[in-house]
């Protein structure tokens, strides 16, 4: 090959491996900076400077729904959706990263959260069947506020029939689910039981994963109600990993559904809230 051809084979290589940098630079900003607010700090503001000082001083939780100090959270209704509502600890813990939610004895706020489910069907003005309802915690590169914030809210018509489609699939371990959800590959488990009790699904993710454990800034969790086959209620839990190169946040919010559609399957002469 000529020298002036090499060259340019050269500089065009060169050209190329830069513009790879440079694409794979911006999708790590893309996927890997946490999504910012105006506030990252709004929500632990109005749960400990509003709702709380206004539970003590005159045992109203406003602008929180409700303010339980004993066990020490505050239910906030979110601004997107007329059903969403957040469940949020009254103390600091800034997300699922958070050392305090892997300790003996903690909170287990996915049960908080399970139990929240009743201003959703306040909201919605009718009640929501277990396998309707969803409730969620995005990672850190999913998430605008540094302060933990499950959502609860409907769950997306399509998760739910893909859910209950593959039912006998989803075992008591950690498992790849058979197909995407809300666009995302997911790992999925159940747990048995009207309620979550014991089974508080931060640790049951981290004792079975060293390396979630390890990051689990980088985990998201979704916590779906299901009726088993047998008419046996219990849980599917859902989790995630973000991942640079599948511009994957591990947003598990993304399996709800903010509109609250699936409603309009259980009474279709209902309209949707």
């Amino acid at each position: 090959m000529p020298i002036a051809k090499r060259r340019l084979s050269l500089a065009a290589l060169i050209l190329l491996v830069g513009a790879g940098a440079v694409i794979l630079a911006i999708l790590a900003r893309t996927v890997a900076a946490p999504a910012r607010a105006a506030d990252s700090n709004a929500l632990w503001h109005v749960v400990h400077d509003l709702c709380v000082t206004d539970m003590k001083v005159s045992g109203s939780p406003s602008p929180c729904l409700t303010v339980d100090l004993a066990r020490g959270y505050a239910v906030l209704k979110d601004i997107r959706g007329a059903t969403q509502v957040l469940l949020i600890p009254t103390l600091r813990v800034t997300g699922i990263e958070s050392a305090q939610l892997l300790t003996r004895g903690s909170e287990n706020y996915f049960e908080d959260a399970w139990r929240a489910r009743t201003f959703v069907e306040k909201r919605a003005g009718r009640p929501v069947p277990r396998e309707d309802v969803g409730m969620a915690i995005n990672s850190i590169y999913g998430r605008s506020q540094n302060q933990l914030h499950i959502h609860v809210d409907c769950l997306r018509r399509d998760v739910r029939d893909a859910l209950k489609a593959n039912e006998a699939r989803i075992g008591s371990r950690w498992a790849a689910f058979p197909v995407e959800l809300a666009g995302q590959q997911y790992r999925a488990r159940r747990v048995m039981g009207a309620e979550l009790g014991p089974n508080d699904p931060f640790k049951l993710l981290a004792e079975a994963d060293p390396k979630a454990r390890a990051d689990m800034g980088r985990e998201t969790l979704a916590v779906v109600g299901e009726t088993f086959a047998g008419g046996k209620p219990g849980f599917v839990l859902l989790s995630d990993r973000a991942d640079i190169m599948r511009l994957d946040q591990a947003a598990g919010e993304d399996v709800l559904d903010h509109g609250c559609a699936v409603l309009a399957d259980r009474d279709p002469d209902r309209a949707t809230p």
